[in-house]
């Protein structure tokens, strides 16, 4: 049976549903300003992309790419505008892309320019290929099938507020037991609360809350 599979986390033992709940426990807590505002976030994040990409001509999905692949320790603000800055430049002069500043590690400005070299949508998620930044980029486009799991997500996850260095390697089966969680924790959610929300939403809804919570 899937509740009946048992995680060993940091010393302690929890049922699938168990850190199911975790995560619904801590949607509960949002205020109802948190639950509209946060909702959201992806969704208007698409809508940025929408922006640039129509003021670029290029595809939605280049311009996503490139906005996760630019993501790493960089604030979302100067993540925009650096995927913005990138993206015209590419277009005015592709040569010239290598050279635009960036808020972020140069290993990813080369990434985002391989985005943007790509002619085939369904081949940037393997550009991409960082978890993290594949699932930002899936979260974004409106992927109901994955979220962001972070150091923050693991703590909501786990039930416990744990310091950036106490939260494991989240390693590729780890990060999909995580998500499965998120994407059941939103299945109780919804059935509780008479809501439709989804995996994402509920994902940015509860990281902010617990943030607010903990003063992070």
């Amino acid at each position: 049976m899937e509740f009946a599979l048992i995680w060993f986390i940091m010393g302690s033992v929890q049922t699938k549903a168990m850190t199911a709940d975790n995560i619904a426990a801590v949607f509960t807590l949002a205020t109802a300003s948190e639950r509209t505002i946060h909702a959201t976030w992806y969704d208007d994040a698409r809508s940025a992309a929408i922006a640039i990409a129509d003021a670029t001509g290029l595809g939605l999905e280049t311009v996503v790419g490139v906005i996760a692949a630019l993501s790493p320790n960089n604030r979302w603000e100067r993540n925009l505008v650096d995927a913005e800055n990138v993206c015209r430049t590419f277009v005015a002069d592709p040569e010239s892309a290598a050279s635009v500043k960036v808020c972020t590690y140069g290993k990813m400005l080369e990434k985002a320019i391989k985005v943007l070299k790509c002619e085939e949508p369904e081949q940037i998620p393997g550009i991409l290929n960082g978890r993290k930044i594949t699932s930002f980029f899936h979260c974004i486009m409106g992927d109901q099938s994955d979220v962001c799991v972070d150091g923050h997500a693991y703590s909501i996850w786990i039930g416990d507020r744990l310091t950036m260095k106490q939260v494991p390697n989240i390693g590729k089966k780890l990060y999909q037991t995580i998500t499965d969680d998120y994407i059941l924790a939103t299945k109780i959610v919804n059935a509780r609360h008479n809501l439709t929300l989804k995996p994402y939403q509920v994902q940015s809804i509860t990281w902010n809350t617990w943030k607010r919570i903990h003063g992070v």
